[in-house]
């Protein structure tokens, strides 16, 4: 029960809202790779997250980023007829 407990305290506290994504983001333009304690006044902008929290979500960050520039992250195909057509209607039906 434990080891259960364990878990979804980690599960709970890997979990990111977009608010708190914001602050990191934000505490990441103020706080450089140069700053003294960097991951630890990140988390306390980002607020109830801990320093090795902050530090391996900023690591994923650049993970996918390179996943990204690197062209393995596909960019999604969007029905453009289907949505054009739908827009193009509602269109025609304003007064």
């Amino acid at each position: 029960m434990a080891s259960n407990s364990h878990t979804n305290n980690k599960e709970k506290s890997s979990s990111w809202t977009r608010i708190q994504n914001k602050q990191f983001e934000r505490a990441l333009a103020l706080y450089d790779k140069d700053t003294p304690d960097r991951w630890k006044n990140i988390a306390k902008v980002v607020g109830d997250k801990s320093a090795e929290e902050v530090k391996r979500h900023y690591e994923i960050l650049l993970e996918d980023l390179k996943h990204i520039e690197s062209g393995h992250v596909p960019i999604p195909s969007y029905n453009s007829t289907h949505n054009n057509d739908s827009w193009t209607k509602e269109a025609s039906q304003i007064p």
